[in-house]
């Protein structure tokens, strides 16, 4: 396997296995990597967290990341709530599971329920809260897939289908 030697963001040499640029934070990963995430409703409306990391940064999506080598899909899902929004989560089902042409990242979501605690912003959040349905910033989200992710989840709880794996 040959390993990135300089960042394909900023050209700074890297360092480490994975290659990771001291410059810029940039990990280059070779393989494709699966995040799980987790969409969930507190007080009546979608939790959302403003991201305080890039990409997207100071824009809004829902709690999720990388599945680690030799973790579950949906233990990964539950760990990145509780480390991103401090809460403990059930996950009730898959939405569904998004990929993009030249997006390297394969996303896995959820719908989940809160167990216990109260989502909050923690490290790699801005902001964190609730927003009513008709309140969702929509031109404030992160990625195209969070978008696609949102519309599905609301579609799903109306009745109307669930994710776009479903599409295939």
């Amino acid at each position: 396997m040959t390993l990135a030697r300089f960042c394909l963001r900023c050209g700074t040499p890297t360092t480490g296995d994975p290659p990771e640029c001291p410059s810029c934070s940039h990990v280059h990963y070779l393989d494709p990597k699966v995040a799980a995430c987790a969409v969930f409703r507190w007080q009546g409306g979608l939790f959302l967290m403003k991201r305080a990391i890039e990409p997207g940064y100071g824009r809004w999506t829902y709690p999720g990341g990388y599945v680690d080598r030799g973790e579950t899909v949906e233990a990964a899902a539950i760990r990145e709530v509780r480390e991103e929004a401090g809460c403990e989560v059930r996950l009730d089902d898959l939405l569904g599971v998004y990929s993009y042409p030249g997006i390297t990242a394969i996303l896995v979501i959820y719908r989940a329920t809160v167990v216990s605690g109260e989502p909050h912003a923690l490290s790699e959040s801005l902001d964190a809260r609730s927003f009513a349905d008709a309140e969702i910033p929509w031109r404030e989200l992160a990625f195209p897939s969070t978008h696609e992710v949102l519309r599905d989840y609301l579609a799903a709880e109306a009745g109307a289908g669930v994710g776009r794996s479903r599409n295939l």
